[in-house]
């Protein structure tokens, strides 16, 4: 099965309309229709059923779409990684959402830079910094656009990917000021029942609102419409003269996550550099990063430049 056919089932499987299929890969509705009935002959099954109002899955189909979905993400992966194996300067890419980094990251730059290793690993190696929304890590992964992510536990799947633990800092739950609990200095999560709290994919329990763009939390909880678990870290960048309140035994873990077959050294170097900031970082301690019983400062007093 060559790569292109296994495309255009994709596209027919994922709209179940031929002809919308036919717009999103550029080819005439006919060619792909033979396309489809070729595929089907050579592995001997029937993968769609075809009525005049949509196209379904048969079981076949069906099982075909997720390992097809599977084998064009590896395809996409090798293509970027030996693109990226050819660049000089030699670049690593780091995957976050804004504010994904528990603070660990300026630090992190810093230390990777000036690290006693350079002239071993390669000093002329630059790293980026990819935001992303939501979710979106582990597929920078998958595909090979990113090398290294820093997203927090619990996650959905981790398959293929290794991790390491960078740190655990507590959760506080950030408030409008105008909230009944707003004079609380310490919460538990039952005095929280039947609060309104954000979805954070369309999988998500509840009737919050659907986040899809971390720019979104702040002015939800401002405007009253939902309140938030959040660490410490990143409640610290929202602003908006939100109230925050530690939570009864409530922790969240910062994790490095990267592909499993990654050997190379730069990965290796960045992985330790990290670890060895994480280590000395106040929340590894268990200590509060900052006197949380107040107002969040205005968000433009705590961001720090990203990129290198």
């Amino acid at each position: 099965m060559d790569s292109r056919a296994l495309a255009y089932f994709v596209a027919v499987a994922e709209e179940r309309n031929f002809s919308r299929a036919a717009d999103r890969l550029g080819i005439s509705q006919p060619s792909l229709s033979r396309a489809m009935q070729r595929l089907e002959r050579r592995l001997g099954v029937r993968l769609l059923d075809r009525t005049s109002r949509q196209v379904l899955l048969t079981r076949p189909g069906k099982t075909l779409l997720e390992e097809g979905r599977k084998a064009l993400a590896a395809l996409t992966a090798a293509e970027n990684a030996t693109r990226r194996a050819g660049r000089a300067p030699r670049r690593l890419t780091v995957a976050m959402k804004p504010g994904g980094d528990g603070g660990l990251l300026p630090s992190v730059l810093a230390r990777f830079a000036d690290r006693p290793d350079a002239d071993t690993v390669g000093a002329d190696v630059e790293v980026e910094v990819l935001l992303c929304g939501i979710g979106g890590e582990t597929a920078l992964l998958r595909d090979g656009t990113a090398d290294l992510a820093l997203l927090r536990l619990p996650q959905d799947d981790l398959a293929g990917l290794d991790t390491e633990e960078l740190l655990t800092e507590r959760e506080v739950a950030v408030l409008p000021r105008t909230h009944r609990l707003a004079g609380a200095s310490c919460l538990r999560m039952s005095d929280l029942v039947g609060e309104i709290f954000p979805r954070w994919s369309a999988r998500s329990p509840g009737e919050g609102p659907l986040i899809t763009d971390t720019g979104q939390i702040a002015e939800l909880i401002a405007l009253g419409r939902m309140i938030a678990l959040l660490p410490e870290s990143v409640a610290r960048r929202l602003g908006h003269g939100l109230l925050t309140v530690p939570v009864e035994n409530r922790r969240t873990t910062l994790l490095a996550v990267w592909p499993a077959d990654r050997d190379d050294r730069e990965l290796a170097a960045f992985l330790r550099t990290a670890a060895d900031v994480a280590a000395t970082h106040p929340a590894a301690a268990g200590a509060p990063l900052a006197d949380m019983s107040h107002h969040i400062a205005d968000a433009a007093d705590v961001r720090t430049p990203l990129r290198r």
